[in-house]
């Protein structure tokens, strides 16, 4: 029976790595990507951690350091972040057939059927590969578990003589190695765990996988018991190839001013409403409730307002009219006047695979007439042509509500505006 083995790749410093495919002039110089609104740093290149800013600092804090250290900002560019990103899973499936995109920039290839291969030049092949397709470096863990190939990815980031790929699996200094990493680095282990085994003695996850099963379970229930039996190589926690449906699909975003008006609030209600729907679709579900709700800044000294309200619709749906109308009913009725609103969100809930729609004698479900062909025909026409292409009026043409992105740079995949030009 051959021992399985598993592949962790992981996009090194993510967001900043994508700015820098398209504006080469940044390797080597520290960059920041702000969140929405452009408020903190949500993501560092390995230069700005040096310089010994952190994660959540907020960006006006560090406007005196910018020039002296010649340290780049930027809004997130999430539309470019997430092309790229499909990119990357496109190219690592070509190397296993077995494949789960863990995050934006995380995916586990199962190695099984390859073990006659030297797997660490199989790393390197693929490391190559994405770098020279998409400009993107990435570090590669490769285990006999999943928990494993994470601890093994941790390794190969920052031993530069690994050189980015690193096998764990009978490794000859496997205790030392396990033994170097922290438990607060182990996968699976959160804060509040990593904490009650400092506590406990057990500092490393070497510690960690000689602790007694039995403790472990009572203390960290079976998840963490899976974690302790994965670090001894036996492997329990199975690709997931098929990410498991959302049970609610929320999308929201605070505003980049203060609004006040309910036409302003309607309008960016409507816009997330239309997104959310948009995923809806992607993932071929429909669904039977709309929840909106608002609220004020609750960090300023100024009068203080939140609601909510939810609608359920006759049958399950996933065609945007249908909750564009529920959005306006919702918020004539929760909206107040003489208040400064700093968000307004969407959610979708009571999702069920679009085959289980169920029909309905009096009324035509939505798959049954032309609504589906509609939204479809929509969807294709925004997918090839870029977002908001084609979209509702409800949306208005100011959209002064619209989130502060001062930094942002273009979307080099996905506007036919902003695709670079080489001149020879």
């Amino acid at each position: 029976m051959s021992i399985p083995r598993f592949a962790l790749v992981d996009c090194n410093n993510f967001y900043a790595a994508c700015e820098r495919v398209f504006n080469p002039e940044l390797e080597g110089k520290p960059i920041g990507i702000l969140s929405n609104n452009d408020g903190i740093i949500v993501a560092l290149s390995n230069e700005l951690k040096e310089l010994g800013i952190k994660r959540g600092t907020p960006g006006f804090k560090i406007r005196h350091l910018l020039k002296k250290h010649d340290i780049h900002l930027f809004s997130s560019n999430y539309t470019l972040y997430g092309d790229l990103s499909s990119r990357v899973m496109e190219s690592l499936a070509k190397f296993t057939p077995d494949l789960e995109i863990y995050s934006i920039d995380e995916a586990f290839l199962s190695l099984d059927g390859l073990e006659h291969l030297d797997l660490n030049a199989y790393g390197r092949e693929i490391r190559t590969t994405i770098k020279r397709w998409l400009g993107l470096p990435v570090s590669i863990g490769i285990g006999p578990t999943k928990t494993l190939a994470k601890a093994a990815n941790h390794v190969a980031k920052r031993r530069k003589e690994l050189k980015g790929v690193f096998d764990i699996t009978g490794h000859p200094e496997f205790e030392q190695i396990l033994t170097s990493i922290d438990v607060i680095n182990i996968w699976g282990i959160g804060f509040q765990y990593a904490k009650l085994l400092h506590r406990n003695g057990v500092h490393n996850a070497w510690l960690l996988s000689r602790a007694p099963q039995r403790w472990i379970k009572k203390r960290m229930t079976i998840v963490g018991l899976r974690t302790v039996m994965e670090l001894n190589g036996i492997s329990c926690i199975d690709l997931e190839e098929k990410a498991a449906p959302r049970k609610e699909i929320v999308s929201s975003k605070s505003f980049g001013k203060p609004v006040t008006t309910l036409q302003e609030l309607q309008e960016a209600a409507s816009s997330y409403c239309i997104r959310a729907t948009e995923k809806l679709r992607e993932e071929k579900q429909a669904a039977s409730q709309i929840m909106v709700y608002l609220t004020t800044n609750r960090f300023k000294n100024e009068p203080q307002y939140a609601n909510f309200q939810s609608i359920r619709l006759p049958l399950p749906s996933a065609y945007t009219p249908d909750f564009l109308s529920a959005v306006k009913k919702i918020l004539k009725y929760i909206y107040r006047e003489g208040y400064k609103y700093k968000k307004v969100g969407v959610m979708l809930s009571d999702i069920i695979p679009r085959e289980m729609v169920p029909l309905d004698f009096f009324a035509p479900t939505y798959l049954d007439d032309r609504r589906l062909t509609i939204m479809e025909c929509m969807d294709n026409i925004n997918r090839k042509m870029g977002m908001n292409k084609l979209t509702f009026a409800g949306i208005g043409k100011a959209r002064n509500w619209k989130m502060k992105r001062e930094m942002l740079t273009p979307h080099y995949t996905t506007n036919w505006k902003d695709i670079p030009l080489v001149r020879a």
